[in-house]
Parts: structure tokens; C-alpha cells; sequence
């Protein structure tokens, strides 16, 4: 008990002081102007994200338009490719060549999608840990 009331009578005893000197001032807005600098420069880093996205998702339907477009033009029975050399394996790959390529490029985009979404949530992600630390420094 004896320690609580000494606790109390030292934080009671204790008052602070603001002076208002120009070190303090030109301190803090240096810190503000760091702290202005960083968040432009993640909301750069941000935008960057976003069109190194959009400009993959364009890439990736355009050329996959262009590659399936191709496929099908072709005529059914014609392979997508043939192997000069007679083996039963690479025969077997030369006659099921559309549904190999196809199988590939379905793949390729199933990856494509899923890196996308990833981007998309690591972005949000940023956002919101900024968000945080912008709310967090108001407080």
C-alpha cells in the first residue's frame, strides 16, 4: 500500500514542461516529411503493381486468343506437330498433339489467373498495413 501511494505522490510530483523551440518544430517536420515521402513512394510502388498486372492480364489474353485462334484453324486430323524420328512414344505425342497443347495452354492460363489473384491480394494486403500504420501515427 505504502508503495502505491509513493508510485502516486512520484507521478503526481512530476509535471512536464512543452517549450516551443524551433529544434523541436524543425524536427518534427522533418519526420512529417519523411513519413509523407514514404507513402508517396509506396502508393507509386502500389500503382506500378497494378499496371505490371493489367498489362500481364492483357498479354496473357491477347496471346492466349491468338494461340487457341491458331489451334483451331487448323484442320482436326493435321497434328500440331510431327517428330521426323519413328518411336512409339513420340508417335503417341505427334497423334495427341491438340489435346497435349491444349491440356498446356489451359495450365498456362490457370497459373496466369492465379498469379493475378495472388498480385491482387498482396497489393490489398499493402493497402491495408498502410492503412495501419497511417492510423496507428495519427493516434
Amino acid at each position: 500500500m505504502t508503495k502505491d501511494k509513493a508510485l502516486e505522490e512520484l507521478f503526481l510530483s512530476q509535471t512536464p514542461h512543452f517549450n516551443d523551440n524551433a529544434d523541436f518544430m524543425a524536427k518534427l517536420t522533418k519526420r512529417l516529411d519523411s513519413v509523407e515521402y514514404i507513402k508517396k513512394h509506396q502508393e507509386t510502388t502500389i500503382r506500378r503493381y497494378k499496371m505490371a498486372t493489367v498489362a500481364a492480364f492483357v498479354v496473357g489474353i491477347i496471346s492466349g486468343a491468338f494461340t487457341i485462334a491458331f489451334v483451331l484453324s487448323m484442320p482436326a486430323e493435321v497434328p500440331l506437330f510431327t517428330f521426323s524420328i519413328e518411336n512409339s512414344f513420340l508417335l503417341w505425342i505427334a497423334e495427341n498433339s491438340r489435346l497435349i497443347t491444349t491440356a498446356a495452354l489451359a495450365l498456362l492460363m490457370s497459373f496466369g489467373i492465379a498469379s493475378i489473384i495472388a498480385n491482387v491480394q498482396d497489393i490489398m494486403l499493402m493497402r491495408e498495413k498502410q492503412f495501419r500504420a497511417d492510423f496507428m501515427s495519427l493516434g
